[in-house]
């Protein structure tokens, strides 16, 4: 799989952040780096523990880091959750959590299957 592929299978767009970081090289580097960043299990957990700021923080963390790579369908997501929480609207945040988590389960296993396992 390609670093192209990679990005139509997580939903991404790839030409936005090679045009942001000039490098395909350093497009693949930070995507590696992405399955390290604890943002989204900080969001899990925080927000089952009913720890609103923490899952906001956290939220707004994976909100910027997907924008930062261009993984499109994960940023729109975690915008959203990070929205609600912003607002406080913390039945809204639960409902939207499915979502994240399914973004992120793609997200993830595209980088896996770029990585080759």
């Amino acid at each position: 799989m390609t670093i192209q592929e990679c990005y139509a299978a997580l939903g991404g767009d790839y030409q936005e952040v090679l045009g942001r970081l000039c490098s395909e090289a350093l497009v693949r580097r930070f995507v590696g780096k992405f399955l390290s960043d604890q943002s989204f299990q900080l969001l899990d957990t925080a927000l089952s523990a009913g720890n609103y700021e923490e899952a906001f923080r956290a939220a707004h963390t994976l909100k910027g880091v997907t924008q930062n790579l261009s993984f499109t369908k994960l940023y729109q997501s975690s915008h959203e959750i990070t929205e609600a929480l912003r607002t406080k609207n913390y039945d809204l945040a639960v409902q939207l959590l499915p979502k994240v988590e399914e973004d992120y389960a793609q997200t993830a296993a595209a980088i896996h299957a770029y990585q080759g396992g």
